[in-house]
């Protein structure tokens, strides 16, 4: 115990024992500066000396624009930037994915590998089950009676955008006799019009080919996009004059008649006309006598 105390003491000494630090001349050896030290001062000085530097680091990094020259470290700008971007290229991501299924399933429905119920943008975004058997989609006959004498009245004439007063002209794509006609019940989305082998198929209107392939089923066909969400449709061709992305002119030669695909009966054209999405009667707009 007495040596334990002994030890201490000794200890206690040794941190408060004075030394002198002395500045000298080297010349004259002549004495500049002198400072009086303990073990205990020069411990405490460093660890104070440290303690502020580490401080001021701290502060320098966390306050100051510095930290951004630290390599791997990076703003709070710059991360909510990274941030926002990966947010509007997972949107833009999505949109675009909708918007291939969509083109992808107007493909199918105008080259008949899908049902017409299926094309419809909201759809794709918004899971709906609607009982078809419930709808009743054909018109009174009052209804009728009114569709016909308007019909009469603007038979031909022209298509209006909506609150548009543009008039809008569809030209034939070939002239003859129709076979089959547009009946929505049988979901026959088209006029069957009999044509003369190789006779040429003409645009209805100006547009951009958006599809310009063959198919088992149909054959050649050549579908083209025009002003006020038209779709024109021309399938069973014989050959296709115009590629996918190709700008073409009402009136212009798109194809030539025949009796290609699987589901052809004869030389003839069959041809679909969609407004907005949906199929309607060419008829209506177009004489093909």
């Amino acid at each position: 115990m007495g040596k334990s105390i002994k030890n201490r003491k000794k200890f206690t000494k040794k941190l408060l024992h004075k030394y002198r630090l002395v500045i000298l001349n080297e010349d004259t050896f002549e004495e500049r500066i002198s400072f009086k030290l303990t073990r205990l001062n020069v411990f405490v000085a460093l660890s104070i000396s440290a303690i502020v530097l580490i401080a001021g680091t701290t502060f320098l990094i966390a306050f100051t624009g510095l930290r951004e020259y630290i390599p791997g470290y990076s703003s709070a700008a710059l991360k909510r930037q990274a941030t926002e971007l990966a947010y509007k290229t997972d949107s833009l991501q999505t949109a675009l994915r909708f918007n291939d299924q969509y083109y992808e399933s107007i493909r199918k429905v105008l080259t008949g590998d899908l049902e017409a119920t299926n094309l419809n943008r909201d759809s794709l975004q918004q899971a709906q089950s609607i009982d078809s058997e419930y709808i009743d989609i054909y018109p009174s006959r009052a209804d009728s009676l009114l569709r016909d004498e308007v019909a009469q009245e603007d038979k031909y004439n022209v298509l209006e955008s909506a609150g548009s007063a543009m008039e809008f002209a569809l030209f034939p794509p070939a002239k003859g006799p129709i076979t089959e006609k547009y009946n929505l019940k049988n979901k026959h989305y088209a006029v069957d019009v009999v044509v003369a082998k190789n006779a040429p198929i003409k645009s209805v209107a100006d547009g951009r080919v958006i599809f310009s392939e063959w198919s088992a089923g149909t054959g050649y066909v050549i579908i083209i996009e025009h002003n006020y969400g038209l779709i024109s449709v021309y399938k069973h061709n014989a050959s296709l004059t115009k590629e996918q992305g190709d700008f073409v002119r009402s009136g212009e030669v798109v194809a030539t008649a025949g009796s290609t695909g699987e589901l052809s009966t004869g030389t003839h054209l069959h041809f679909e006309l969609w407004k907005d999405g949906n199929p309607v009667n060419p008829t209506d707009f177009i004489d093909f006598d």
